[in-house]
């Protein structure tokens, strides 16, 4: 049986999401692996995360890293966890795991931890959001599942992450937003500092029709808390909304209703005397199952 070659394992979780400073290259299989060390499993042992917060990736980044380990190999481990026979279930890693199977490698270097479900929930969330291609809305429901799942008050996930009070309720605010604006957040239509701005309005009405006239009009963060604030001393018609705005309201609030019920952006075409269409875009052909599945398809 080949010896597997194992690299000490740092203690804690900085350690854990480190990149390892050594390539390696797939060889075959000790079955008897130990936790807290770096060994070498197959893919077709490692089962995904359910508790994986990220349900997109992006594919020509996947692409290149894909290409990458084709070249040189996999230079940082995923880490998984013992699931039960010879099998492992993902903790983190599964940008990795993806990349490693399309670039056809039937084996991966891995870290084998203990942790039990709130450990590995934890652990994968973290990671998540230490990424640095997250949009905003990404991290605010990671930053809510910790709280609602991990049972953490914010302070604590503010240790947890090394964030201050104020930034983890300002990422989880952008949550109360309507699913619509939500949505153009997660596709940068709009910034953080333009949700913060439309958050300080608490009738939905009224952040719709700021969101309308940031996404038609270009305007900067500054024009929309000009925006804002003009609204709060007037009122929406004095900031410049006419009878045909007032009606679009009523639009928007549909395409909200619809964006919440399918979770994703959904554009309302409004053509006159009654006619339009519906436009529900999706990202990926198990996205569009999910879609058909809620239209009962």
């Amino acid at each position: 049986m080949t010896q597997i070659r194992k690299t000490g394992l740092g203690k804690g979780l900085s350690a854990l999401l480190d990149d390892s400073e050594m390539a390696q290259s797939p060889r075959q299989v000790n079955e008897m692996v130990s936790p807290g060390n770096i060994s070498h499993i197959r893919i077709s042992q490692v089962e995904v995360n359910p508790f994986q917060p990220r349900s997109e990736f992006d594919k020509d980044a996947l692409n290149e890293l894909a290409e990458s380990i084709r070249l040189q190999g996999l230079i940082q481990p995923i880490t998984v966890r013992k699931a039960g026979g010879n099998t492992y279930q993902l903790i983190s890693g599964e940008r990795r795991l993806r990349a490693s199977k399309q670039a056809g490698l039937t084996e991966i270097p891995a870290y084998i931890r203990t942790a039990n479900d709130q450990q590995m929930l934890e652990m994968a969330l973290i990671e998540n959001i230490q990424r640095e291609n997250l949009n905003a809305i990404e991290v605010a429901l990671s930053f809510q599942r910790m709280i609602d799942e991990c049972n953490l008050k914010q302070e604590e996930l503010g240790d947890r992450v090394s964030k201050n009070r104020s930034t983890i309720t300002n990422y989880i605010r952008l949550l109360k937003l309507p699913p619509v604006i939500q949505a153009s957040i997660r596709d940068n239509e709009i910034t953080m500092g333009h949700a913060k701005a439309i958050l300080g309005l608490e009738d939905v009405d009224k952040q719709l029709y700021v969101h309308n006239e940031v996404i038609s009009k270009g305007l900067s963060v500054r024009k929309a808390e000009e925006l804002v604030r003009d609204i709060q001393r007037t009122g929406i018609k004095k900031a410049g909304a006419d009878k045909n705005e007032a009606v679009s309201f009523q639009f928007q609030k549909i395409q909200d209703d619809l964006a919440s019920k399918f979770a994703t952006k959904v554009r309302l075409k409004v053509q006159g005397k009654g006619k339009g269409a519906i436009e529900i875009p999706f990202v990926s052909e198990d996205d569009l199952s999910r879609i058909l599945e809620l239209l009962d398809w």
